[in-house]
């Protein structure tokens, strides 16, 4: 990433261009019809608020154009009774990829869940998303053989 370019925590005040990002990965990844999240949702469950059910990291130029963000949550405690850090989301702007914005997310999620304590990274890949693998290959990451996702609407 350019040395002019940064991450840092998201603030209440960065809830419109967060929520911005998150429908254009909503677009991508195929949900925006069922996409619901409003700006008054991100400030209440997160963006300056402790304890927050979410954290987000934002990386910027040095303008202050956002150029790829990521949610991170835990869940409390798992066998060993440390957390497990799940990556909602990773989502990196058009005119940002191949620049090094998606590394330093990566690398900023990894000191986050190690600051936390927690014993784990854990994140979903669309299926036949090769980039995304082979960009998760690369800080170590593996598909998860000894499980497989299942979910049940619940209404």
């Amino acid at each position: 990433m350019a040395a002019d370019n940064s991450v840092r925590y998201a603030k209440a005040a960065d809830a419109p261009a967060l929520l911005a990002m998150m429908r254009e990965l909503a677009a991508f990844e195929g949900y925006l019809s069922a996409f619901c999240v409003q700006e008054q949702d991100l400030l209440a469950r997160g963006l300056g608020h402790e304890p927050a059910q979410f954290h987000a990291l934002l990386a910027e130029s040095a303008d202050g154009a956002l150029l790829g963000y990521a949610v991170l949550v835990e869940i409390a405690f798992t066998y060993d009774l440390r957390a497990d850090c799940r990556l909602k989301e990773l989502y990196v702007s058009p005119a940002a990829r191949s620049l090094g914005v998606g590394t330093a997310l990566m690398q900023a999620v990894l000191v986050h869940a190690k600051s936390r304590g927690c014993g784990r990274l854990k994140w979903d890949v669309l299926p036949g998303n090769e980039n995304a693998r082979q960009f998760y290959r690369r800080f170590g990451g593996q598909p998860d053989t000894g499980w497989e996702a299942w979910v049940s609407p619940l209404q």
